[in-house]
């Protein structure tokens, strides 16, 4: 049970930093465009969208990734938990 922890997190943490990297590309002009961007864009934007719907803009600032980043964070919390609570 650990090990699958362990993998399931380790998963999460790099999606984690892909979304950071996602999100810190919008800051460089044309990198969404890049093979990078367009790979980082196909894997992030599926997990992004809800939250963008939910949550707006505020004025230039989509906070939407933050609270998705939060929400994967949580997720790691709680599968300890619940691995913690099945062993």
């Amino acid at each position: 049970m650990v090990l699958l922890f362990n993998i399931i997190a380790t998963i999460i943490n790099y999606y984690s930093w892909a979304l950071i990297i996602y999100i810190l590309l919008t800051w460089f002009p044309g990198a969404r465009e890049s093979v990078i961007g367009q790979f980082l864009a196909r894997i992030c934007e599926p997990y992004l969208e809800p939250f963008r719907k939910i949550i707006p803009p505020l004025g230039m600032i989509d906070i939407s990734p933050i609270v998705a980043i939060l929400v994967l964070k949580f997720a790691i919390s709680g599968l300890g938990q619940l691995f913690v609570w099945i062993s």
